[in-house]
């Protein structure tokens, strides 16, 4: 691997940050809206697979004893 001095590495590193596309503050908070709505989304289905699950145990032992 090819060494490059401190100065050569900042060079570089300044060149590839000016290729960066960095999001608009509307594109952030839209991505940051959905992402809230899905875990929501997916906790109520998360709760209510569980009471279900948790209904059906309770069948399955009430059975049992």
């Amino acid at each position: 691997m090819a060494r490059t001095n401190p100065l050569q590495f900042m060079q570089q590193v300044r060149s590839e940050v000016a290729k960066v596309v960095w999001p608009s503050r509307r594109e952030t908070m839209i991505t940051t809206v959905m992402v809230f709505v899905m875990a929501t989304i997916f906790a109520i289905f998360f709760f209510g697979v569980d009471q279900i699950v948790q209904a059906i145990l309770r069948v399955i032992l009430s059975l049992a004893s």
